[in-house]
């Protein structure tokens, strides 16, 4: 996979929007990424999807001991209606690495991979491209994003515990969500920390505190999908 060692150590991706190649095939539907034999990923083209015009790009990150599956489902029921392509790739090992880890590791590769080789398959809108997740895909899609604004326009984040960043690029906006009596994460030490951190930082947050606990209810997601599409 190309990345260089020191790219791979900051968690920063070299795949770029408006490099799709003419003549590339694509599928629409649900299909398996094809990357690896062991733990692939996933992704999702709606039937609306039209190679003449720039789509929507979402690519949602599964909780700790989740799978593809998991993180195709946060938003995947919505997908049809906003024409937003999915993509879901799974962990190297039982979470992300910053999680597992304290650093940036071998999943930044895999991610940097899934995007480029997506990117060479379907148009893309580079002003439409979020990167999200839930719980601890929520807390390393806040620290890949922050670390490639550049790339992200959007991060959406449900019930984050914190994020990491060795350098921060651009500013993506960001829509955090969290439920007041999680107690898998606590909001008080988690997003109310989180969010006017943030926001000292100059970040454009659209934060939703709902009465639940650690879950995404309907009506969140669909928020989120909204807000990303405005």
């Amino acid at each position: 996979m190309q990345i260089n060692r020191e790219s791979f150590a900051k968690g920063r991706l070299t795949a770029k929007p408006g490099i799709k190649i003419p003549g590339s095939t694509y599928s629409k539907g649900l299909h398996v990424l094809g990357l690896d034999h062991k733990r692939d990923g996933l992704i999702y083209v709606p039937p609306g999807y039209n190679p003449d015009n720039p789509a929507a790009l979402a690519m949602m990150l599964h909780g700790a001991g989740g799978d593809a599956e998991h993180g195709m489902s946060l938003i995947r029921h919505l997908a049809d209606d906003a024409n937003i392509i999915l993509l879901a790739p799974i962990s190297r090992g039982g979470s992300w690495d910053i999680i597992s880890f304290d650093r940036f590791g071998p999943d930044i590769a895999f991610i940097n991979q899934s995007l480029k080789d997506t990117l060479t398959r379907y148009n893309i809108d580079p002003a439409r491209i979020a990167i999200g997740g839930f719980s601890d895909g929520a807390s390393y899609a806040l620290s890949v994003g922050l670390t490639n604004g550049d790339l992200f326009s959007h991060i959406i984040a449900f019930s984050p515990g914190f994020y990491y960043t060795a350098e921060l690029n651009d500013k993506p906006q960001i829509f955090i969500s969290h439920g007041t009596s999680d107690n898998i994460l606590p909001i008080a030490s988690c997003s109310r920390r989180l969010v006017p951190k943030l926001q000292k930082q100059g970040y454009s947050i659209t934060y939703h505190e709902f009465d639940g606990p650690h879950i995404i209810p309907s009506y969140i997601s669909l928020e989120a999908v909204k807000w990303f599409l405005k």
